[in-house]
């Protein structure tokens, strides 16, 4: 787990200093998607996203590798909640791969990602 480097404070900030994850899920012809995006509180642009039929690990994974084929995110903070894909190991390390600083919303609170929820 991270500690939470954003404390709601989602304006005024310069582009890719933070970043904001979250996924969400689609109904569409009997079918669930599901879109994981990465959103940067400069300017509420979405810089990445993946949407696959399976909401799994790999979905938030290849998001950041998304990211990282668009922008130099080195030293730049990566902020989402603590469900289980946020707090693997395997995220973990894709986060420093890259070096990305993790961050977390606190526990059962979704006003501290509320910009991106």
């Amino acid at each position: 787990m991270y500690p939470n480097l954003v404390n709601r404070e989602f304006k005024d900030r310069e582009k890719n200093e933070v970043l904001v994850t979250d996924i969400t899920y689609i109904p569409f012809q009997n079918k669930f998607y599901y879109l994981s995006v990465i959103q940067d509180l400069y300017n509420n642009e979405i810089v990445s996203w993946e949407i696959p039929d399976r909401n799994n690990l790999k979905l938030v994974l290849d998001t950041i590798e998304d990211l990282n084929t668009k922008r130099n995110v080195h030293g730049t903070i990566l902020h989402s909640d603590q469900g289980f894909k946020y707090t693997s190991k395997k995220y973990s390390k894709r986060l420093n791969k890259y070096g990305i600083r993790g961050s977390h919303s606190r526990k059962g609170n979704c006003l501290d990602n509320a910009c991106v929820e």
